[in-house]
Formats: C-alpha cells, structure tokens, sequence
C-alpha cells in the first residue's frame, strides 16, 4: 500500500482494561452501591432514611439560598459551628462540618493513616469503611461482631499493633443496630494508646432510647483522640443536602480540615441544617414516633420467632447468612426494598406506617418456607 493511499480507521477493541494507570488496589474496590430504588407499589426502606419530607422551615431555608446560587458557601461553615458549639459548651474551633459525616470519616482516616498504616473497625459495620481506608492508602484490619452483631471491643482492642493510626467505632452499629455502652467504651478507651485516633461514629444517636448507650461528647475533655461525628441526614431528615459534623480536639480537627475538599459543604445544607436545629422539638417528635414504630416492629418479629438484635437506630437487622438472597426475594415480593449484604443479611429502615404489615407479612412467610434462614436464638447468647 503506497503512503498515498486513503485508509480506513479500526475501531479499538472494547476491554475492561483501564486506559490509564491507576493504583491496583483502587481499580479492585467494589463501588459502593446506594440503597436500591423501590418501584411505585413497593416501599423503599434501603437507605435508613426517614420517612417524613422536610419541615416547612427546612425547606423555607433551603429555598432562600437560591437567589445567592451564584455564590460559593462559606467553606467555614461558621453560622452553623457556632450554633452547634454553643449547643455544646465548646468553642467552634472544636467542631467541623463537613458533606455528610462520611466526608468527614474520609478526612480523618486521610489525616491519619497512609500507605502502611492500619485502621482496625467492627465488621460488619458501615460498609464505606474499609474502601475509606484502602483509598487513603492504608490497610483494613476488620474484627468480627460478636453473635448478636455488637462491637468486640476486647478483640478491637486486641487488634491494635503498633501500624494502628485509627479505630473507629459505630454505635448504634450500621446495619446490626446494637449499641455500645457507656462503661465498655470508657474501659475500651483506657486501652487505645493516646497517639491513636479513635472515631466514634453516633450517625443515628438520636434514635437512641438505652439509658447504658454512650454519648461521645461528655468524654471528648479527657480524651484528646477522641472524635465524635454526627450527621443531619438521619433524625433531621436532610440526607439529600449531605451534611455532617465533627466535635474533638481543634488540633485533630484542623487536620481533618486539612485533608477536605474546599468549600464542599454548600449554603442550602447549612442553611437547612441552622433551620432544623431551630426547631429541634418538632424533629424529637418525629424520631419519636420512628422509635415506637422500630421497637413494636422488633417486638412483633421476636413474637413471630426472629432473632432481632436490640435495635437502637432506625432500622431492623435479619441475619440470614447463606440465605440472604432467597430471603430478599420474599421482601420483594412483599414490596419491601431493604438493604442486601450478600451472605450476611438485609437490613430494613423504619418507614411508612403503611409499610408494617407487609413487612411482617414477608417475615412470616420467610420463617415458614426458610426455616433455616432464622438463627436460633441459642447461636446468639
């Protein structure tokens, strides 16, 4: 063929290969999947959002940001710091805000740990955790649950080596719902050296009816490591705006600061977050009305024959193993979209009223046709 001569362009064959180099370890991450969407005749309780739309001043807030859109947010989020400091006696140096409160995890963690380092957590817990982790370099060292799905926190005190820059700690645990108490976490603490940060996630304190639970807060004076993060999309109904916070040692924080992304918590999060604080009365109301509905719903599911751990968030935990999947088929059936981790099991949100009955309808039927699904309750004493 002469130099000349007009030719005709192939096509690249079409692989999953990544045209460019990136970390191995990255390439390898399983994506994290949002809770499924429901269909129109199904409920979605995937996600652990509530169930109620936004108070009015919430999204009279929200609207009231939109003639300044062209504006950047103030990336010190200083109006919502000082509220939220005053509310808790510290000075707003101490609290960070961040896009939700697994933006904050993922500055911490960046903060803390690098290639080598170690972050010991329960497992299962929140899953964004060990991707956090590998994408900040480090390494993942999870420590099983015990039977009933709560923190070992023996066998996570156990897991700490001298690699170990982080731990954190979820209570109540995403997605088993158990609880830490207040007096295990206290000894726990003397047990974690002073050098390393120890996170602890409370994204559905509010939901929280233990008087033994613990609250974060009151420790943070005699723990300098310590971190507490809260978030606004759970109790106050703002997942879609994405904002969280942090309260700890300024110092701690400013490197958590360090490692955000500029100006990423925007002006309709903090405004809305500023309005819901306004009105914390009406939102308690809500998280009422969701506890009584979670704790009838545990009751009538243990009267059923389930094992249910002692459920402290907004959501209920079946523990299936194995038959996770053939279980998730008869939620489906029954409209109910719940939350699948393969070979583990399916966690439900408390949502609608609506949604109860078909709810316990599926359960019945799962104890019926997959008996073998159900732990007993001996295998979790």
């Amino acid at each position: 063929m002469s130099e000349n001569q007009p030719t005709t362009a192939q096509p690249a064959a079409q692989s999953d290969r990544i045209p460019v180099r990136v970390r191995p370890e990255i390439a390898g991450l399983p994506r994290y999947k949002q809770g499924k969407a429901a269909a129109a005749d199904a409920f979605k309780l995937s996600s652990n959002e509530v169930p109620f739309p936004p108070l009015e001043a919430v999204l009279d807030a929200i609207t009231s940001t939109a003639a300044e859109a062209h504006r950047y947010p103030d990336g010190a989020a200083l109006a919502l710091r000082n509220t939220l400091a005053e509310r808790n006696g510290v000075t707003p140096e101490r609290i960070h805000v961040g896009a939700g409160s697994v933006a904050l995890l993922s500055q911490f963690i960046t903060a803390a740990a690098g290639p080598g380092d170690e972050v010991v957590f329960a497992w299962r817990s929140f899953e964004a955790y060990p991707v956090l982790v590998t994408v900040a370099g480090a390494v993942a060292r999870p420590v099983p649950n015990l039977a009933d799905g709560s923190h070992d926190l023996d066998a996570i005190a156990e897991a700490i080596t001298d690699r170990t820059r982080v731990v954190i700690v979820c209570t109540p645990n995403n997605p088993t719902g158990t609880i830490v108490e207040r007096e295990a976490f206290e000894a726990f603490l003397q047990r974690v050296p002073s050098d390393v940060l120890v996170l602890l996630d409370e994204a559905y304190r509010e939901f929280v009816t233990d008087a033994a639970a613990i609250d974060g807060i009151p420790l943070l004076d005699a723990h300098p490591n310590l971190v507490v993060l809260r978030t606004f999309s759970k109790a106050y109904g703002l997942a879609g705006l994405r904002v969280g916070w942090a309260i700890g040692d300024e110092r701690v924080l400013d490197a958590a600061r360090n490692a955000a992304i500029p100006l990423s918590s925007t002006a309709p999060a903090q405004q809305a977050a500023l309005a819901g604080l306004a009105h914390a009365d009406e939102v308690r109301v809500r998280v009422g009305v969701i506890t009584e509905r979670r704790d009838a719903l545990a009751t009538a599911l243990r009267e059923q024959g389930w094992f249910i751990p002692e459920a402290q968030g907004n959501f209920l935990w079946f523990g299936l193993g194995e038959h996770t999947e053939a279980a998730n088929e008869v939620f489906v059936a029954h409209g109910i979209v719940g939350r699948v981790f393969a070979g583990d099991g399916v966690r439900v949100s408390i949502g609608e009223p609506e949604s109860v009955e078909p709810l316990l309808a599926a359960a019945a039927e799962i104890i019926t046709s997959l008996p073998a699904a159900h732990p007993a309750r001996e295998a979790v004493r």
